[in-house]
């Protein structure tokens, strides 16, 4: 496939880059400031600059001819989310230019408290530990919700990967996950495995049209 990745200097967007060259991929990986990307340069791999992702007519020329886009603009990379928002602004732009440049395939990244609390998880996380830490961080999550909403509401084949706390582990590709839930006492997942969820849902078509929960 040909694949167009948001985010991809981020640490969820490089291993998305990494893993998709890997398994034969062509990546074009938009970036705002290359040097972050840290992926050797390589057959497949394109790098564009873009410093403006509400720009629809330069997002137009990123998509077309592709076959799929992901977008790792999530909570791993969207640290200024109090100050201002990224991933939703990002998302209705990209979602258009997808519909300009006929691209109808969709994997992003979100966060587990967008979803709801999973079956099993005590009363202390779900009545405390959850909601404070909503609270903490509802500037950020209301940013991905508007991107959740901007998804759900377009014509894509779109799948939103929601995980927990994420950590700087080698990918294992043996994580737990449920579809339009949290997965049960997830607390932490390697960024490499979220980037192989982002990837593995491409091919998936039961997850088109559904969030999933990942979790170690």
């Amino acid at each position: 496939m040909e694949l167009t990745v948001f985010g991809a200097s981020g640490g969820v967007g490089r291993e998305v880059v990494r893993q998709a060259l890997a398994e034969g991929h062509g990546v074009t990986a938009v970036v705002r400031d290359p040097a972050r990307l840290d992926v050797p340069a390589r057959e497949g791999l394109r790098v564009a600059v873009l410093a403006d992702l509400t720009d629809e007519d330069a997002l137009v020329a990123l998509l077309t001819g592709r076959d799929a886009v992901v977008s790792a603009l999530g909570a791993a990379n969207n640290r200024q989310a109090r100050l201002t928002p990224v991933a939703g602004p990002a998302l209705r732009a990209i979602l258009a230019a997808m519909d300009r440049a006929g691209v109808s395939r969709l994997s992003a990244v979100s966060a587990a408290p967008l979803g709801p609390d999973a079956p099993g998880d005590g009363v202390l996380l779900r009545a405390v530990v959850h909601p404070l830490l909503r609270r903490a961080l509802r500037d950020l999550y209301a940013d991905l919700a508007v991107m959740e909403a901007a998804i759900a509401a377009s014509g894509t084949r779109w799948t939103v990967v929601r995980p927990p706390r994420l950590l700087n582990r080698p990918r294992t590709g043996t994580y737990r996950r449920a579809l339009d839930a949290n997965v049960p006492g997830g607390k932490v997942i390697s960024r490499a495995d979220v980037a192989d969820a982002l990837l593995s849902t491409l091919n998936d078509p039961a997850t088109a049209g559904h969030a999933l929960g990942v979790a170690a």
